[in-house]
Order: C-alpha cells, then structure tokens, then sequence
C-alpha cells in the first residue's frame, strides 16, 4: 500500500465514520491490506451523470459517505443557483441499499433548507424525471445503477427540466463536490420536517402522461387481448407497467412472477440488462410456451427495454437496441401522418453511434433528424435548444433506450413498452407481425445490420489500458478494415473529421467527447467509445445493404454479418 492511499485509510481511521467502518478497515489493515487499495486508491469521481461505482468502504465505493459529501456539494450548486425555498424529487430503484442511499439524500438536502420530495418506495427512473417537471423542482437525484450487476450502486444528478445535468451545470456541479472534502462539511441530520412522501397521485398522473402518447387506441382497443409477456428482472418497472399496459387497455398480460420481485441480488441472472439473451431467457421461455405475440424485459430502474418478437418462422429472435428504436421511430413518424396529427415541424434526435438508418427513414419522411452525443441528456438538451422552434416527437439510443413525447427528459422504458404493444396491435391489425414490419423497413429503406463488443477492463489499469487504447486508433487509425478502405476518421474528443488519406480536415460540431469513428468507402462505420458508466471500451459495427425483397432478408443479414466479422478480425477485438 503506498504513502497516499495509507493516508487517506487512516484518515477515516481518525475521523467521524461510524463503527463498523472503522472496525472492517482495521480488520483489513491487520489481516489484508490489499483489500483497501480498490476502495481508497482514489475518490469515486462525481462525473457528469453523478456517480457510480462498487459498494463498499472506501473513497472509491459507494457507501453512505461518498453519497451524503455529493449530496453536500450538489445542495451547494442548487442554492447558489436558485436561492431559497427550493425544492428536488428523490427516487431509487431495487439495488442494494438504494432506500438507504435515497434516504441519505434526502437527510442531506432537507439539512440543507430545501423541500424533498421522496417517493415512499422504489419508482422508475422516467418516473422521477416525470415528478421533477410536474411537482416543480429544482433538481432531482435517482439511486441505481442502472443495468449494472448487483455490486453497483450509483446516483443520478437532475435538473429543473427534469434532464440529467449538461453544462454549464454538470462541470459546475463538480466542482462544488470537488470542495467537500470531509464528512464533516456535510449537514448529515436536522431537516427532516423538510422531507415529504410521495407515491400514488405522482403514480396516476404518470400513467395518464403515458396514457397520451397513444396514437392509436382504438388499435389497443380491437387487439386487447394482444398476448403479451413482460418481465421486471426484478427491478423496478412491477410498479408502473402492469398498470400502464392496463390503463392501455391490454387484457392478455402475463407477468414473469420468478422475477417479479424487486430484488437487489437479481437471484434468477448475472446482469439483470435486457440487453443481453441471459436476462430475457426466462421471459423468452414463457413467451414461446405460451406462444404470446411480444415479450418485454426492463432493467432495474424501468429504463431501458428488450424486446422479442417471432419471425416468418415462428422462431423467437431478441431485437437488437437499434431495431426496436427503428421500429419506435418510424411508428412515430408514420403513424403521426396517418391519424393526421403530424407537424410540418416535427423532429427525432439520435445519437451518433445509434443506426443510421433512422435518418434515411427521417428525411424520405420530411422529417428533420439530429444527431447527439451518447447519452439523453443531450437529447434532452437539443430539444431546449430547439423548443418553440420544432416539435419533438421522439429520441433514443442504440442500448435500448427511447424516450416518446417531451413531458419527461430521460430514457423511459414504462411508456417504451406501452408504445411497443401499441405497435404491435396495429400491426396485427394488419394481419402481419412486428418482425414483418421491419423487414418491409428494410426493403424500403436497405437492410441495416449493427453488432456491439463490450471489452471490460477493471482496476487501477483498467482506465490506463482504455486510454492507450484509443490513443493508439486516434494516432495510427486503419487505412483498411474488412478489405474497404478507411475514408474517414471523425475525433469528437479533437471535435475533427479527417478525409482519409488526403488529410484534410473539417470541424464537428458537438461537444466534446472521447469518441472515434471510421467511416468506411463504402458507408459501413465503426465507433470506438469508453463507456461513461461502467469500465468498459465499446466498439459499435454497422453495415448496410440493399434488400430487394423480404424472401431475400436471412441472406442478406448473413452477409452483413460476414462484413462485420471480417471488421472485427482486422481489428484484433
């Protein structure tokens, strides 16, 4: 153990930390120090989304301390921004210690003069930013860790809009935290006539929000018996979307009760993300025995969704995130149109390495598309810059986020699933499946076809060893991948393009962010991102085609695949 980590170990050794901390870290010290070097090598970092990390003790890990010092410095930003009388909404998901965590932020705010609003127990993320708009707050914080695995806990910092921070917040917000730098700067207790529970009337006005993004209830209405499987993976969405789904009018929901308990253990997966086949297996299993028209998983805090539909087969096959946002997008627009509600104005914003394909779909449909950093904050930030101007209709991500209408500003996947199975009903009502109507996309439009590599890199190394890993693309990028020449290198962090192998360059005009990407000769692209949230480097592929006809679809995706495997052996992933 070094000088400086001793150093902070022994400073909680000394100061006002409760018991069994000091007892676990004396213990530690005694019999494995090394214990102590994760969780005090550095301090967890108050990013621009807030925290997220590993619970346990230390200035690395989650724990009471760590929250109630951000929570300290946050409560700072907010008064000097608004001054008094203020309020925030306070939510958590089904994660360990999640209640606790909320509940030291709630102690810490009211300590602090501002009014809390808490929910009385464990509500959707969307939920939380819905209440920041509807109970007029000034700011708001969520305890997940989203789709983590169940040692992760984190905390989610919100704006008055009810948007995650962007600048000049975020950096101010930081800085504000970077000030903490003792337990003892931090109004722990004394506010409490300041906190106030909330639950079933912010509930009822959620449910009816969602209720009015329908399109077409009478759709819901003629396929109310749609067979629908859903499954919470144990989180937080059991709350809202049996409910919702219901308020929808749908009749035919079963739910997945072996993982319908909230649990922060996540018993029955290894990562309760719906993103990955593990995760929705169970749900899978009772939507092929009951031979259901959809399954629908969310994550721990309700907002990302998986979705699984059947093929021309009958096989049941998982949407990947970019073609459930396809399918949402283009529902969008092209119901809009048809019930006759669309605006000339209308406008969808996406992220830079979701699939391009959204945009073909956009601009043969009049519709204006804005690209984003990853991330909803900044989807949410581009529709302020842009209300009173165009009329946003929806925005997602390609990891299974959308966010449908503008009375929430973060990813929400309890009014996802109302809005899938609204899709779904329409299109039964066709005679045809959701899995037929992306294909006809595919025709339409040609047949995009993305794949995803998560490359995971922990420890003190771990940020190092991403590092030079981009560094190496950003300084040496490929002039060939998959034997398609390279023909530009966009650098969001140089905010530069370059025309390889000319040289030339142009501006990007977004902010800031460590992202790289190869634009291959013939429109293929790779994104190269280290993930804001976890340790983890991400690589995005996507490839496209023609697709002549629907028969001709298995085909064609194979080939795609082909095109990506080849990228990725060039790569060295």
């Amino acid at each position: 153990m070094d000088a400086a980590i001793k150093a902070k170990v022994e400073s909680w050794l000394a100061g006002n930390f409760d018991a069994d901390t000091k007892a676990y870290i004396t213990d530690a010290l005694a019999n494995n120090p090394d214990d102590l070097v994760e969780g005090f090598y550095k301090n967890l970092e108050f990013g621009t989304g807030g925290l997220r990390g590993v619970m346990g003790i230390g200035t690395n890990r989650m724990n009471k301390y760590t929250v109630g010092m951000a929570t300290q410095g946050y409560a700072n930003y907010l008064k000097q921004s608004f001054g008094e009388g203020i309020s925030v909404a306070i939510a958590h998901d089904s994660r360990n210690n999640s209640r606790f965590f909320a509940e030291t932020v709630a102690n810490v705010m009211g300590a602090n003069g501002i009014k809390v609003y808490l929910f009385e127990s464990l509500r959707p993320t969307p939920e939380l930013s819905f209440a920041i708009r509807h109970l007029g707050c000034k700011g708001g914080v969520v305890c997940t860790a989203s789709h983590n695995p169940k040692e992760y806990n984190g905390y989610k910092a919100y704006w008055e809009d009810g948007a995650q921070l962007v600048p000049p917040h975020d950096k101010n917000v930081i800085t504000e935290v970077d000030k903490i730098l003792s337990v003892d700067d931090v109004k722990w207790t004394g506010g409490e006539a300041n906190i106030t529970l909330i639950g079933e009337e912010l509930d009822a006005a959620y449910t009816e929000m969602v209720k009015s993004l329908s399109i077409y209830p009478d759709a819901c209405e003629r396929q109310h018996d749609l067979k629908i499987v859903y499954t919470s993976i144990h989180g937080s969405g059991i709350q809202l979307v049996p409910r919702v789904l219901k308020r929808f009018g749908f009749t035919n929901v079963t739910v997945v009760e072996e993982q319908a308990t909230p649990d922060g253990n996540f018993p029955t997966v290894h990562s309760p993300n719906p993103e990955e086949k593990d995760a929705m297996s169970i749900g899978l299993d009772k939507a092929k025995q009951i031979d259901a028209d959809i399954l629908l998983g969310t994550d721990p805090d309700a907002d990302r969704v998986g979705i699984g539909i059947k093929d021309t087969d009958g096989n049941w096959v998982l949407m990947n995130g970019n073609q459930t946002a396809v399918l949402a997008f283009n529902y969008m627009i092209e119901a809009r149109k048809a019930k006759g509600i669309a605006q000339p104005n209308d406008m969808v914003i996406k992220t830079i390495v979701t699939t391009d394909m959204i945009d073909r779909i956009a601009e043969q449909s009049g519709v204006a598309c804005y690209d984003v950093l990853t991330g909803f904050k900044y989807i949410s930030e581009m529709i302020r810059e842009k209300t009173g101007k165009e009329n946003y209709i929806v925005g997602g991500e390609e990891s299974y986020g959308l966010m449908i209408g503008d009375q929430i500003r973060d990813k929400d996947a309890v009014s996802a699933v109302a809005l899938l199975c609204e899709m779904a009903a329409y299109e039964k009502d066709k005679g045809r499946s959701l899995f037929e109507k992306l294909v006809d996309l595919y025709v339409q439009y040609g047949c995009y076809q993305e794949h995803l590599i998560s490359i995971t890199k922990k420890g003190m190394n771990g940020q190092k060893e991403i590092a030079e890993m981009m560094e190496s693309y950003r300084n040496n990028p490929p002039a060939q991948l998959g034997g398609v020449a390279v023909a530009q290198l966009l650098d969001y962090q140089l905010q530069q393009g370059t025309n390889l192998p000319a040289g030339d360059t142009f501006p990007i005009a977004l902010t800031k962010s460590n992202v790289l990407q190869f634009v291959l000769a013939d429109g293929s692209k790779v994104s190269a991102r280290p993930s804001g949230t976890e340790p983890k480097i991400k690589f995005y592929f996507s490839v496209n085609a023609p697709l002549d006809n629907a028969a001709n679809y298995k085909t064609v995706q194979a080939g795609l695949m082909a095109r990506i495997e080849a990228i990725i052996k060039d790569m060295n992933l």
